[in-house]
């Protein structure tokens, strides 16, 4: 069952009776089977958009369906979804079992049958030790997959998870993120998963939206989203440690940062600009007195594999700034300037007007 979100905008009144527009002609479409990540920050849109397609919102304007059925204006119950909160909404008087089995007897599937449902479903996520417990019996870990079992058991098209995780300690968010994954997986239910997290999203998600002020920023799957940002907002929501930006300029086909040429060839007219480089993005070689790119080096974190590089440079945008490099590196000191080399597919020309990726634009 796929979804499809046609001109798709909701619009609320402030307390001054302004418009708002918490979704603006939003146009998706989640393929069937997939799990679709939509991921921004706070008050991007995505949790309204979570909801009209749930039937809790009505949309301000334009249209929801469900594979070619249009159910812009029918009730959640008969939109055939599982819906899955950040708080559980669980029962607390009620066994595991029950809170299962609660959903059957509104739908007076018959108790035999619900019986089968509800155990079958426990046992996909890994519960069914637990139906005798109560919610207060268990950890945050185990109370979510209840809920995630409670909407799967009506055996719904569509299921939708609202920051299902947020609740839950680190160790346990990846943990569960894990079994969605596996879950959405074995089941092959069309899947929309709302979260913050870029990293959560980026972990479980067939394909991410970006969002910002209710507009989609870009849609794809997760690693060609990240390796190739359409903008700069894109570019610095994305990615852990965030992307390091840069004043730069364009002169005579060369990039320039401060008064380093870190590329040629570039198919720009001269021209001030925004350069953003990952953090995986420099090279840095034993010795570290060869590159185009030199910077002083401010603090080594040692991070198992790999070395944290805060170091300064008058070109960043920000006091410093952060790299990676593999732990092997050598002769690397505090307050040592060292030189590195970018690489090319890791870093990025944003127009300093408009914010775009000028090399996904100019092509």
């Amino acid at each position: 069952m796929d979804i499809k979100l046609v001109h798709l905008s909701k619009v609320f009144a402030d307390k001054d009776q302004s418009e708002v527009r918490a979704v603006d002609d939003l146009n998706i479409v989640v393929p069937s089977g997939k799990l679709i990540g939509l991921l921004g920050p706070s008050g991007c849109g995505k949790s309204t958009t979570l909801y009209m397609i749930a039937g809790l919102l009505g949309p301000t304007e334009g249209q929801i369906f469900f594979g070619d059925d249009d159910v812009t204006k029918l009730s959640p119950e008969k939109r055939g979804i599982g819906l899955v909160f950040q708080n559980y909404a669980l029962y607390p008087h009620m066994t595991v079992k029950q809170n299962i089995l609660f959903p059957l007897q509104n739908l007076k599937v018959p108790k035999a049958e619900a019986l089968e449902r509800a155990q079958r479903v426990a046992e996909l996520v890994d519960i069914g030790s637990l139906m005798n417990r109560k919610p207060r019996q268990l950890s945050g870990g185990q109370q979510q997959r209840v809920a995630i079992a409670r909407a799967l058991v009506k055996q719904p098209d569509v299921l939708l998870l609202d920051e299902p995780l947020s609740n839950l300690d680190a160790r346990l968010r990846l943990q569960t993120r894990e079994e969605i994954k596996r879950i959405q997986k074995e089941t092959g239910i069309t899947t929309v998963f709302v979260t913050h997290d870029q990293e959560e999203a980026m972990s479980i998600s067939d394909e991410i939206v970006v969002m910002k002020l209710g507009v989609v920023q870009q849609k794809g799957q997760p690693q060609e989203v990240y390796n190739n940002p359409v903008n700069k907002f894109v570019a610095k929501f994305l990615g852990t440690p965030p992307i390091n930006m840069f004043d730069g300029r364009i002169e005579g086909g060369k990039l320039f940062i401060g008064e380093e040429a870190i590329d040629e060839g570039i198919p720009f007219e001269d021209q001030e600009v925004e350069v953003g480089i990952r953090p995986e993005g420099f090279e840095v070689v034993n010795g570290a007195n060869e590159g185009a790119f030199s910077f002083v080096i401010e603090a080594i974190d040692f991070i198992g594999r790999d070395k944290s590089i805060v170091a300064r440079h008058p070109a960043a945008q920000g006091p410093t700034f952060r790299f990676i490099i593999d732990s092997d590196i050598e002769g690397l000191e505090v307050g040592k300037e060292i030189k590195a080399n970018v690489k090319k597919n890791k870093r990025y020309i944003f127009n300093k007007l408009t914010e775009v990726n000028m090399e996904i634009e100019g092509k």
